[in-house]
């Protein structure tokens, strides 16, 4: 939950601190965080986070493969694609391949299942991205697939993990 924190007010602040600067040069730079913690769906915290690169990613991959707009095969291969190419633009290390294709599962899994149930019960989905955000920035975070496997364990109650069952992580 601290990382969370750490995360957005680092980054949000760099973000707001270049809109500042480009407005003191006569530039009028657009908002790229609008309160992405009030989310209340997965779909909602790409909206409100990092603005810039989420428009990027739409503007010129989503849409150029086609976007929503075509069969639902080809649209989860859409996501699929925009959300593993996410995770590379962060780094070329698995924990970001995880990253991008855990936010591709947990999106696709929100349209196809349960957006309408997030929509009408706000409080739960609030609920839901406060559980979510923290694993997500976990994931990010940790660069060591093993220590990764670890502490995802451990954040859910499992203390008493063997090394040897872990096998080739």
């Amino acid at each position: 939950a601290a990382f969370s924190l750490q995360i957005y007010f680092d980054f949000c602040g760099y973000s707001l601190m270049a809109k500042g600067l480009g407005a003191m040069m006569g530039f009028k730079l657009p908002d790229n965080f609008d309160h992405p913690y009030l989310s209340r769906s997965m779909t909602e915290f790409w909206r409100r986070w990092h603005i810039s690169l989420s428009t990027w990613f739409r503007d010129y991959v989503y849409i150029p493969l086609g976007g929503s707009r075509v069969s639902k095969s080809r649209w989860i291969i859409n996501l699929c694609v925009v959300w593993l190419l996410t995770g590379l633009w962060h780094g070329a290390a698995w924990n970001f391949i995880i990253w991008g294709l855990f936010f591709f599962v947990l999106i696709v899994l929100e349209k196809l299942f349960y957006q309408n149930f997030l929509k009408r019960h706000p409080v739960i989905g609030h609920i839901y991205m406060l559980i979510i955000i923290p694993v997500s920035w976990v994931i990010f975070n940790i660069t060591n697939l093993h220590e990764l496997w670890l502490y995802l364990l451990r954040m859910f109650g499992s203390t008493k993990i063997a090394k040897t069952s872990l096998g080739a992580w």
